[in-house]
């Protein structure tokens, strides 16, 4: 069987995240970092393409192994239109939106733009995997309450999917033959309801809905935010702010480090522990309510993310859910390799990548 080699390309924002494989086997992962001031001198994060492309080139030329070499690229993906799951070529259109950011700026724009760029020189396909925007929700679960207001799909699906796609496997199926709840807990915390190879349910992860997570304040009681933002003390970017970026762990505790709650928890700090435990039972409240969504068919529960590292939070949350099914827990996010993953099934004929209009 021939064995493909892939170049991955995962963008941050003052970072790129470069891996080279031969098929799984791995030739280096490598992170740039680059210096704040010069990302700085780009008015947009989509002006730094360029910049990044020819640091991956070097970094290529170094090792010896030229763009000539490889089958593909792939790229993170950025903040496009909804998509169904699974792999996209990278086209002209996805192009356009991408540069065009009407849809936010994020550094992961960046992937698909680098990709393109240095696959086309090649003439080898280009992709991305299983971006943000993946939206599989059923029509039921779009209705907020507010015709106002739609429930939208943004959530950490490159690993959601990866994981349950591994949780599949361990149990001697295809990720299309089960249903599992799959929580990712990182900086941000999303509980996706995956129903036969598509997440049919899932809490907008981005803009703070859904349980606490170490930086967002997820669902809060809505008279008592609608008083906040009337109450003339703050402005519409600070409530933001408090929403998505200085709530959860950060509002409570100070920090959004869940190592450093460890401590402070192990130290016999009260406080510490209430908040840190509350965040759990608010996951665990979230998979009970996927496992409704499931119908009470649920295969697994699947905990990752950075936060499944801790000795306490998936304790807490097994203690609670396992009743529901088997947990499996596989801690941090292995991107690369789920980037990976997505190119080597469309090379090696597993699935079609499908096209972005």
């Amino acid at each position: 069987m021939e064995k493909f080699r892939v170049l991955v390309i995962n963008p941050g924002s003052t970072s790129t995240k470069v891996g080279a494989f031969d098929g799984e086997e791995k030739l280096f992962v490598e992170t740039i970092r680059h210096d704040h001031l010069e990302i700085e001198k780009f008015e947009r994060i989509i002006d730094q393409y360029e910049f990044r492309a020819r640091i991956i080139e070097k970094m290529l030329s170094d090792r010896g192994l030229g763009l000539d070499t490889f089958h593909a690229i792939v790229g993170r993906g950025g903040l496009l239109k909804p998509v169904q799951g699974g792999v996209l070529a990278v086209n002209a259109t996805m192009l356009k939106d991408l540069k065009e950011a009407k849809r936010g700026e994020h550094a992961s724009n960046l992937g698909a733009i680098i990709a393109w760029e240095l696959a086309s020189r090649n003439s080898i396909p280009s992709f991305i995997v299983d971006p943000v925007v993946v939206d599989e929700m059923e029509p039921v679960a779009r209705l907020s309450g507010l015709p106002d207001i739609e429930r939208i799909s943004i959530f950490h699906a490159l690993n959601q999917k990866a994981t349950a796609r591994r949780a599949a496997r361990e149990l001697g199926k295809k990720y299309e033959e089960v249903n599992l709840i799959v929580a990712h807990m990182g900086g941000g915390i999303s509980v996706g309801a995956h129903k036969q190879g598509r997440v049919v349910d899932v809490n907008n992860a981005l803009n703070g809905d859904g349980p606490f997570s170490p930086e967002r304040t997820g669902d809060l009681p809505v008279s008592a935010l609608v008083k906040m933002c009337y109450s003339g003390k703050f402005t519409e970017s600070e409530i933001q702010k408090k929403i998505k970026g200085k709530g959860g762990l950060v509002a409570y505790l100070g920090t959004a480090d869940g190592r450093e709650v460890e401590k402070r928890i192990d130290d016999g700090d009260a406080k510490a522990r209430l908040v840190f435990e509350a965040m759990a039972y608010q996951v665990a409240k979230e998979i009970g309510a996927m496992a409704a969504v499931l119908g009470g068919s649920v295969d697994g529960i699947v905990l990752t993310g950075g936060l499944v590292y801790d000795k306490y939070i998936p304790g807490w949350i097994e203690e609670r859910v396992s009743f529901i099914g088997r947990v499996f827990r596989y801690p941090g996010e292995d991107e690369m390799e789920a980037l990976r993953d997505g190119a080597l099934r469309v090379l090696g004929g597993e699935e079609t990548a499908n096209e972005y209009c």
